[in-house]
């Protein structure tokens, strides 16, 4: 029997099938077991009319005398309902809980902020700062915080009231910030690599930004050691937890308490599973170190645009457009994250996924719009430091891969199935049904991915049992 089947007018081989399987599981994930059928059916008619009737009602009824409102009210309205044709069309991405809406919703928001970014950059600098006054009147008088503060001075100087002075709401946010990072990369080699090269980036970068400039007890102790260490060691601790886990899902209609509903209702917002993550093994390929260090580049990319947007459009770290950039990048890193490691990793998927390319144009967008109204600050760039910082990061990031593979070596595999996808129960030569019998004549073993169907002695507490 032949090893394809008909599609079409052309035959797919299965390697073309398990390419299919393998890239819709990070780009366009399934929810297998449906719980609550009204959540996840199709309500498109239902969805137009109500859109249709509120267009209808802000049209008519409003007060069109302040233009302001007007062009407000219009722009949100543009948002909104471009959302809702990304509930409709957009992949659900690699995660499907709470809800694959959400997540295409998430998608959407990243498209928005994509396309926002290549309008602003055909702006001149008075039309850019139109668009922000616009947006908030007050920064007008916004101030750089390199013109109000001083960075890096009596070093020398240390006391416990200058320390404890340390420890403000920055200070808890880098910590949260690198919990939030080590459960996304899960590898304690690559998260102290990046934590070690942000701080090399922000002295190689120092002569461009002021408030790099850090005393060395501020840098090591402060920030490596206790915030980013800490928050590495709290995110892994975490995925360590959440790993040891099975993960077998109980239907809310099968239970009875109203307790154990609201238990099970709550849960929906967590994990369906948990991917065991092996960035590196013995065996890796030059094309899998070469994208972990294009990973690495790409992540101080994006946190360098941090620093560089605020610095060049001169806005403060407390505004909403500075912490709503990072909260949004946090939320599309996920997706991301996920879909480049199965790239990365996985051999029959040969494409990023969307998520992925969306946020690798925005990081590049955001850059070259700092270049572009930032060039009296650039014009100050020493060309050797950035080399020397790329060199830095290569050897830095060498070293970290040597390490992952020694420790490999020394200490085998870890007792941990193949990388499974969130919310998957797919095989790792899983295809569709209406093509299984075509395929199994091959006599290729199927190896489960999926850690929660168990034989059925483990009993299911609203989804969650310990190992």
């Amino acid at each position: 029997m032949a090893s394809g089947y008909e599609y079409g007018s052309r035959t797919i081989g299965k390697d073309d099938v398990n390419y299919r399987m393998h890239f819709r599981m990070i780009n366009e994930q399934q929810v297998e077991d449906i719980t609550l059928d009204f959540f996840y059916k199709p309500h498109t008619i239902t969805l137009l009319t109500c859109t249709v009737l509120s267009l209808m009602y802000f049209a008519f009824t409003r007060d069109e005398t302040n233009e302001d409102a007007n062009m407000w009210v219009g722009l949100i309205l543009v948002i909104s309902f471009f959302l809702v044709i990304s509930v409709l069309a957009f992949p659900n991405g690699p995660f499907t809980r709470p809800h694959p809406a959400i997540w295409r919703i998430v998608f959407g928001l990243s498209v928005l902020y994509f396309l926002f970014l290549v309008f602003i950059i055909f702006l001149n600098w008075e039309q850019v700062k139109a668009v922000m006054y616009w947006l908030d009147p007050n920064l007008r008088y916004a101030k750089r915080e390199a013109d109000v503060m001083e960075y890096a001075v009596n070093c020398h100087v240390i006391t416990w009231e200058r320390i404890l002075s340390h420890f403000d709401i920055f200070a808890f946010s880098h910590f949260w910030g690198w919990g939030m990072k080590a459960l996304l990369i899960r590898s304690y080699g690559l998260c102290w690599t990046i934590s070690i090269t942000w701080e090399l980036t922000e002295l190689f970068f120092m002569h461009l930004l002021p408030n790099f400039a850090e005393c060395w007890w501020d840098q090591v102790v402060l920030d490596i050691l206790l915030c980013n260490g800490g928050g590495i060691w709290l995110g892994m601790t975490v995925c360590r937890f959440l790993e040891m886990r099975t993960y077998h899902w109980a239907s809310i209609k099968d239970i009875h308490t109203t307790t154990g509903k609201i238990k099970r209702a709550v849960l929906q917002f967590t994990p369906a599973s948990w991917t065991y993550v092996s960035w590196f093994d013995p065996k890796s390929s030059l094309q899998r170190v070469t994208g972990v260090y294009l990973f690495m580049i790409i992540w101080q990319l994006t946190e360098l645009n941090t620093f560089f947007l605020k610095h060049i459009f001169v806005f403060p770290a407390c505004h909403a457009l500075s912490w709503c950039r990072i909260l949004f990048i946090g939320i599309i890193t996920a997706p991301t994250v996920r879909q480049y490691y199965a790239y990365l990793t996985d051999t029959q998927c040969k494409r990023v996924g969307t998520q992925c390319w969306v946020f690798g144009a925005i990081a590049f967008l955001e850059a070259l719009a700092c270049v572009k109204f930032g060039q009296e600050l650039f014009s100050k760039t020493q060309a050797l430091y950035v080399v020397v910082w790329l060199l830095c990061v290569a050897m830095i990031t060498f070293l970290c891969l040597y390490g992952m593979v020694w420790y490999a070596e020394v200490y085998g595999p870890r007792d941990k199935s193949y990388s499974e996808c969130e919310d998957s129960n797919y095989s790792e030569d899983f295809v569709s049904e209406e093509h299984k019998g075509e395929l199994d004549s091959d006599n290729e073993p199927h190896t489960t991915r999926w850690r929660g169907w168990s034989s059925g002695k483990n009993k299911p507490t609203n989804g969650l049992e310990k190992k």
